[in-house]
């Protein structure tokens, strides 16, 4: 109910590129979210996405977040998996563009789940280092053998909860960090804030899922508006943050 309330707001709310008058956000959106080239790397997220679709393998799940609203069992399959708690085909390409885009160098993902959004980084630049992180061990193992066999060889799978990771991270500037896991206010808030010294005036942060839950959405909102950030374009399942400080703070809804 949340979410459906939510986007109807969303529609009611949202606009296209001709409502917005930030250049740095309108070259953003007709050039990136809404760019309709067919890159050659949409065929492999569709073969990957297709070979997990086929898969048989059952994995054990232990879930550090909020877990699942519709996989309640520890045991999945992968085939429903993919179906349900990865990267749609639609939001895979979405962040392949964003990448591609803005040439990210160096991008950090905390949620790896099956590897989906995690390939579409890999394939924009080779020589990108990918820092991916997962806190259940066995679907962990599972992706980062499907990233080994797709050679997605700037990827590094880490296989520890958020926290502890974040903690450890030998990087001082990340160009991009994707959080896509534990879908809670006061953890989303938490790693946001842990994170932000990571953070320069180029950085994006992609936050999934920010109406999920009422919760999700107050952890938006809060994002929204810390003083550090200036800008940010909220697509409904995936919202974009800003640190550009010659941007006046704006924030932008935008349909796909």
């Amino acid at each position: 109910m949340h979410q459906i309330k939510h986007y109807i707001k969303f529609l009611l709310q949202s606009t296209n590129q001709h409502g917005v008058h930030s250049p740095f956000v309108y070259n953003f959106v007709t050039k990136c979210l809404y760019q309709k080239e067919n890159y050659l790397a949409y065929q492999k997220l569709k073969d990957y996405r297709r070979a997990l679709k086929a898969s048989t393998v059952i994995l054990k799940i232990t879930d550090l977040g909020e877990g699942s609203k519709t996989l309640g069992s520890k045991m999945r399959k992968v085939s429903r998996m993919v179906q349900i708690s990865s990267s749609s085909k639609k939001e895979a390409k979405l962040l392949f563009r964003v990448a591609n885009y803005f040439k990210f160098n160096s991008i950090l993902e905390l949620g790896t789940s099956l590897g989906l959004g995690t390939y579409a980084f890999s394939l924009v630049n080779k020589n990108s280092k990918i820092t991916t992180i997962e806190g259940c061990t066995n679907t962990s193992n599972f992706a980062e053998i499907q990233l080994k066999n797709l050679k997605a060889n700037n990827v590094t799978c880490l296989n520890k909860d958020f926290k502890t990771a974040i903690l450890e991270l030998s990087q001082t500037q990340l160009d991009c960090i994707y959080f896509d896991g534990h879908h809670n206010k006061e953890a989303t808030i938490q790693y946001f804030e842990g994170l932000l010294p990571k953070a320069n005036n180029t950085s994006v942060f992609i936050f999934d899922d920010i109406y999920w839950s009422k919760g999700m959405t107050e952890a938006w909102q809060h994002i929204k508006n810390h003083s550090k950030v200036t800008v940010t374009v909220d697509c409904f399942h995936l919202g974009f943050v800003f640190f550009r400080k010659e941007q006046a703070k704006e924030h932008f809804k935008i349909r796909l």
